[in-house]
């Protein structure tokens, strides 16, 4: 999906309009590292909406497709040979009729985020490729959240109650497909830095001073 120039136009006119009337934060997260309880600490914080995985039921009510579709397509990019070649199916032409549910599932998860991103309201949304999504809003800060291998397999011992060895290789699987996922939707590398404004390693830093950072930063970005 594109902008047409006469809606980049519009929104340019208006831009300073929409960074005071609302903020749009997006986190890209690497698995273990605390990246979505910052996001619903963030979100709480600010009084803004949190979307993470429930944006998959959102867009099902609106496109009419299911949400465990997408779900077993994601867990498909662990295996990067894998998830090309199904969704290479239909690809070909890149006209309506050609794509493949999966690729339309995209667009219809684009339209949502920037449908969420004009509507008026501060939003958090961590993942969805919701920072390529918005690459050229004004009003949309993406935060990439990391920490060492240790910690993260710390945090998801605790939360899950998972052995080491699992915690392992569970990291290994779900950055996998993340990384793979976002790459085959955007073109992009997943976790490089200037794909991003903002990157805390939750490693140095306790969760809820990362959300104190993320809005310091927010607060004192510049807008352009």
């Amino acid at each position: 999906p594109t902008r047409r120039s006469s809606d980049l136009w519009s929104y340019s006119i208006h831009k300073e309009d929409m960074i005071m009337a609302n903020k749009f934060i997006t986190i890209s997260r690497e698995f273990g590292s605390g990246g979505r309880i910052v996001g619903q600490k963030l979100a709480e914080k600010i009084g803004a909406k949190y979307y993470d995985k429930n944006l998959l039921d959102e867009i099902a009510k609106e496109s009419g497709y299911s949400r465990e579709m997408i779900e077993e397509d994601e867990k498909k990019a662990k295996y990067s040979f894998l998830y090309s070649l199904t969704n290479a199916f239909g690809a070909v032409g890149y006209g309506p009729d050609t794509l493949s549910i999966k690729e339309k599932f995209f667009i219809a998860q684009f339209e949502y985020i920037t449908k969420l991103a004009e509507g008026g309201e501060n939003v958090v949304i961590v993942g969805r490729c919701a920072d390529y999504v918005l690459r050229d809003y004004y009003n949309n800060t993406d935060v990439f959240i990391h920490a060492p291998k240790d910690s993260r397999i710390k945090r998801i011992i605790e939360e899950y109650g998972i052995s080491e060895k699992d915690a392992e290789k569970s990291l290994f699987d779900v950055d996998r497909a993340r990384e793979n996922y976002y790459k085959y939707h955007t073109g992009r590398k997943w976790g490089q830095p200037s794909n991003y404004h903002l990157a805390i390693n939750t490693g140095y830093i306790s969760l809820d001073n990362a959300v104190e950072l993320i809005l310091d930063f927010v607060d004192k970005r510049n807008y352009k």
